[in-house]
């Protein structure tokens, strides 16, 4: 079994440690269904790879895009041996204040209504 630990992005290279019993046939980065990019798996380690990804420009656009680091033994990819290891989310752009506002009014209104309940509730008991 892999796990993935992630370092996160600098410099617009996607970075982790992959640790596992043996090494996977492929490595990729997939966005809407599509590999965008490949993984770059260095030396075998003491209990894994180090895992190196850049990130394309073209994958970055106005609100969230999600990246999903996932794994396979074929050049079938993705087939039904595929492994999820991980996921990335990209946030820009303007629609991101829309978004996150919008987020914010309805968190707001399911936290009232769970008070509303849980006060409702108390009386009650």
């Amino acid at each position: 079994m892999l796990e993935f630990e992630d370092y996160g992005i600098h410099e617009g290279v996607w970075s982790g440690h992959l640790r596992g019993a043996e090494r996977p046939g492929r490595v990729c980065a997939v966005c809407h269904g599509d590999i965008v990019a490949e993984a770059v798996l260095g030396e075998r380690e003491e209990d894994g790879w180090s895992l190196r990804i850049e990130i394309p420009g073209s994958v970055l656009c106005d609100g969230v895009t999600s990246l999903i680091l996932v794994a396979c033994d074929s050049d079938a990819f993705p087939d039904d041996a595929s492994f999820h290891l991980g996921r990335l989310n990209l946030v820009a752009g303007k629609a991101l204040d829309h978004d996150i506002a919008a987020e914010i009014v309805e968190i707001r209104a399911e936290l009232e209504l769970l008070k509303r309940e849980f006060r409702r509730r108390c009386a009650r008991d």
